[in-house]
């Protein structure tokens, strides 16, 4: 696995100019459609302004006019007027926020509009909309962080202009001298300041992308670990993650330098001026400057222009930058997809990305495949027969179960009782009251016409689909319910879209046996036929690309892992279909000969022949018998038989 190309979206480098002028457009059209809105924001804060203004002058004519005048009486009206000046900002804040709503609640249902009608069309036209992460992080966290970002942006731009308006007045007003001194630091921090927004903005881009890139890679990667597992590349995922990691932690430094630069705007223009202020005493006295307008001018800068300034720099750093990286990537164009994301974590399938997945938590064939649900009365009704047959007892022939003990001759391998399915409350079953029991070591084969409910039995049987009503055993167990590990240990059910995932042939033989020694492998090799498969790969141990392989190679694939798979019943749903006939002959053969039961849905009339028995299910009635029993029981299978063989069936 190779690390992450240099990305293809050039919003992740660029220093924000470029987001600025994609999102102007938007910006100009939603303020100018709400300039009712700006206009009251603007009354209400011009009450700001001249609030700032009164605090500086009342505390320097309550100091020049009063206390130092002798006037003591005139020095208390002059504070109070600063005091009520103070105590009128609690309504005009409230008045704020009120208009402040009419900004920001329009511009999250407008965000959430587009992120929602990006997402369902690019799902329309067939890209990732239906599995696209970042629609969801756009739809909650993203936009949620624009709103905030907006709404503390416009509050701290609104404050800051006012205030420093009023108490730039204030400090002109008082004396010109007073703005010779403190404009020139204010000046230098506010610019050093400034001169950071653009590399901030990248920075704070380039480290959004690499903790999504991450959450991608760790999302992928949870969904993915069955497969990391089977094809071993857990290490490889592991070492990708470490690079994410790496490049994260490289992006958040980045960050933090930018942010160690602004921390020190903030200091030049939030205590420069003082010190300027401080150090420019004997001078301003010199120009005439009383000592109440020294107090005055301390009073704007304390308590007015450096608090709004702060804030105006912590949020246009922080929410600012956040705001335009965010704002850029929901209402910007769509980010190209990366090529290093599009199956990192991830096996590759076999029939390509439209193939189905495997259950992430049952040890059964992979990629188990649904077969279509028959339409309710498909085949002219649901199968109603009983289909049974003698288990045989201790004085009988029976099939060698591989060492198990005696007693478990005497238990069906395979049991329906007055098993019944239906597809919906009022549809008409697709399996009536059927009863079927099949014995230990049996070769079994289903035939019955498309849609009649072959595949739905072996999903019955397999565990995957719980009946209407009865009972299914295998083995003696019911496994309507069983946990998926249980189900595992007692049946293997191989549809007919093989299942097989990139890594070394041994990995995919030994998927579902993973005890199984060398010399099984080549046992089961040879038995299945699988040779020259395994000597054009280059040997066991060679890796496998699915797309590379046939329909009938991956078939034989997924009959070699069924072989080597220690389960007493293998489940075959047409699992020979892209077989040639002789290829299909050996294999079945070979898994009949397996110890255990075999229980086959026919492709061809030579697998119902190489059976024990037949079941044949026709919708009304389920007939079961060897083959010649049922030839002459079943006119439907003596036309399956008859169609099977190019011709009329003869009765035997």
């Amino acid at each position: 696995m190779t690390r992450r190309a240099a990305s293809a979206d050039p919003r992740e480098t660029d220093d924000g100019s470029g987001a600025v002028r994609r999102l102007a457009p938007h910006a100009r059209r939603f303020l100018a459609r709400r300039s009712g809105v700006l206009v009251r924001l603007a009354l209400w804060s011009l009450a700001e302004t001249g609030q700032a203004f009164l605090v500086g002058q009342g505390v320097a004519r309550a100091v020049d006019q009063g206390f130092l005048a002798g006037d003591t009486r005139r020095g208390l009206l002059w504070l109070t007027v600063a005091l009520v000046a103070v105590l009128l900002g609690a309504p005009v804040i409230r008045g704020v926020f009120a208009e402040l709503a009419g900004l920001t609640e329009p511009l999250r249902d407008g965000l959430v509009r587009h992120a929602v009608d990006r997402s369902l069309g690019s799902a329309a036209a067939g890209g990732p909309g239906g599995t696209d992460r970042a629609a969801v992080s756009r739809l909650t966290n993203q936009v949620e962080i624009a709103r905030d970002s907006f709404a503390g942006l416009v509050l701290t731009l609104r404050s800051f202009v006012f205030t420093a308006a009023g108490a730039l007045l204030g400090l002109l007003s008082l004396h010109p001298s007073l703005l010779v001194v403190v404009l020139p630091p204010l000046s230098l921090g506010l610019g050093l300041f400034l001169v950071t927004l653009r590399p901030m903005a990248a920075a704070q881009r380039r480290a959004l992308a690499a903790d999504e890139a991450l959450g991608d890679h760790a999302a992928r990667s949870r969904a993915a670990l069955r497969d990391l597992t089977a094809c071993g590349t857990g290490p490889a995922a592991a070492r990708r993650g470490a690079e994410l990691i790496e490049d994260a932690a490289a992006a958040a430094r980045v960050l933090a330098g930018w942010a160690a630069v602004r921390t020190a705007a903030l200091g030049v223009a939030g205590h420069l001026p003082v010190l300027a202020l401080l150090l420019a005493v004997p001078w301003l006295r010199g120009r005439g400057v009383t000592a109440g307008a020294l107090l005055g001018a301390f009073t704007y800068l304390v308590q007015s222009l450096l608090p709004a300034l702060h804030t105006l720099m912590t949020a246009l750093g922080a929410a600012g930058s956040r705001l335009l990286v965010v704002l850029d990537r929901i209402i910007g164009p769509e980010r190209p997809e990366r090529p290093e994301r599009t199956r990192a974590a991830e096996p590759e399938r076999a029939g390509g990305p439209g193939s189905v997945r495997a259950p992430a938590a049952t040890r059964t064939e992979p990629a188990l495949a649904a077969a279509p649900r028959p339409a309710p009365g498909a085949g002219g009704g649901a199968v109603t027969a009983r289909a049974t047959a003698a288990i045989p007892g201790p004085g009988d022939d029976a099939p060698d179960l591989g060492g198990r003990p005696a007693d478990r001759a005497r238990t069906a391998a395979v049991e329906l009782r007055s098993v019944t399915l239906s597809y919906g409350v009022r549809a008409e079953p697709v399996l009536d009251s059927l009863d079927l029991c099949v014995a230990p070591g049996e070769h079994l084969a289903v035939v019955g016409p498309s849609g009649i409910g072959k595949s739905t039995l072996t999903r019955l049987v397999a565990g995957t689909l719980a009946p209407s009503g009865g009972e299914v055993r295998v083995d003696g167990r019911e496994v309507t319910g069983r946990p998926p590990a249980e189900l595992a240990a007692l049946r293997v059910l191989v549809p007919q879209e093989a299942y097989v995932f990139s890594g070394t042939l041994s990995d995919n033989l030994t998927y579902l046996g993973p005890g199984a020694s060398r010399a099984d492998l080549d046992a089961a090799v040879d038995a299945l036929g699988l040779w020259p498969l395994v000597e054009r790969l280059g040997g066991l141990d060679a890796p496998v690309r699915p797309a590379e392989l046939s329909h009938g190679e991956r078939q034989l694939v997924a009959l070699t892992r069924a072989w080597v798979s220690p389960a007493p019943l293998l489940l075959l749903d047409e699992a020979t279909c892209h077989l040639d006939p002789a290829a299909e002959a050996r294999a079945e053969e070979a898994l009949a000969r397996r110890p255990g039961t075999l229980l086959v849905v026919a492709h061809r009339l030579s697998s119902a022949v190489r059976a024990d028995r037949v079941l044949v299910l026709d919708g009304t009635d389920a007939v079961c018998g060897t083959h010649d029993e049922v030839l002459d029981r079943s006119p439907l299978y003596r036309d399956l038989t008859g169609h099977w063989q190019g011709g009329p069936a003869r009765r035997r």
